[in-house]
């Protein structure tokens, strides 16, 4: 059961280094669907959410996140075995959650690498540098992800969680 105010208390929630990184941010309170996923995602449960753009998704898809990859201890040794995957339907989206995903678990020292096709952002060079920091994270569209699984250059087999963001955009 979350305490009246979630944010009093984020530390005991979702660890001390999440809760730093929100602290750095200077968040006042966290917003409804933040709220919602701490309990399930706490016990391990699958989740779905709806919320609108500009909700605090993307932080609450974090939160949910970090039982799947809190606890890794050597990333760099890791390589392109990622521990959660999130899958969005286009490049800006994938940048877009990259950077918030990269500041709310910079504390916890995870990485997160963003995979898209199309133009701009270095192309196969970058991703594959940033697969050799070993990131915890992995976010991509969905046919990129699928070419870099068919070649070999991500290893899913230690995946632990899968976010399908805006999944409705995706299927259509």
């Amino acid at each position: 059961m979350l305490p009246a105010d979630p944010l009093a208390d984020l530390a005991s929630l979702v660890g001390p280094e999440l809760a730093k990184a929100i602290e750095r941010k200077a968040f006042t309170s966290l917003t409804p669907v933040q709220q919602a996923v701490l309990d399930p995602a706490l016990e391990g449960r699958d989740l779905r959410v709806s919320s609108q753009t500009g909700s605090g998704k993307t932080v609450a898809i974090g939160f949910a996140l970090r039982t799947a990859i809190v606890g890794d201890a050597s990333p760099g040794e890791r390589g392109a075995r990622p521990l959660a995957m999130v899958i969005v339907p286009t490049r800006e989206l994938a940048k877009q959650v990259q950077e918030e995903l990269s500041w709310l678990y910079a504390p916890l020292g995870a990485k997160v690498a963003s995979v898209a096709g199309g133009g701009g952002g270095g192309g196969y060079r970058t991703e594959m540098r940033a697969f050799r920091e070993g990131p915890a994270v992995i976010v991509g569209t969905p046919g990129r992800l699928l070419d870099h699984l068919t070649r070999g250059a991500i290893d899913a087999s230690q995946v632990a969680a899968v976010v399908l963001d805006e999944a409705d955009r995706m299927l259509d």
